[in-house]
């Protein structure tokens, strides 16, 4: 079982970025996919979610009108799409599928927002 997430790095206040999120080892299409981040010392906070079918979405209030989350089962791949992102928005970003107990986390991506 793997799941790796790609995609970060250092972006501008105002820049975009997309996450992603590669799962393997496991039927991918069946598990709800969240997207998390966390900064030293804080808590893990929640994102991102959406449902196995990519029917339902929802957004933690901060990122509400700019992240926007989505899934592509055929390539078993999760995505977050970030924009007008700003410098709070800095954090190492979790990618986690559930699927009842059973619970598979990433290992992280780095997001700067600097200028």
């Amino acid at each position: 079982v793997q799941v790796v997430e790609s995609g970060g790095g250092l972006v501008q206040p105002g820049g975009s970025l997309r996450l992603s999120c590669a799962a393997s080892g496991f039927t991918f299409s069946l598990y709800e996919l969240n997207w998390y981040r966390q900064n030293p010392g804080k808590e893990r906070e929640l994102v991102a979610q959406i449902s196995a079918t990519g029917g339902w979405t929802n957004y933690a209030d901060s990122v509400k009108g700019r992240f926007t989350i989505s899934r592509d089962n055929a390539k078993n791949m999760g995505y977050l799409q970030m924009n007008s992102l700003k410098p709070e928005d800095t954090a190492v970003y979790y990618c986690k599928t559930k699927l009842g107990s059973l619970v598979y986390w990433g290992q992280g991506t780095q997001v700067t927002i600097s200028s």
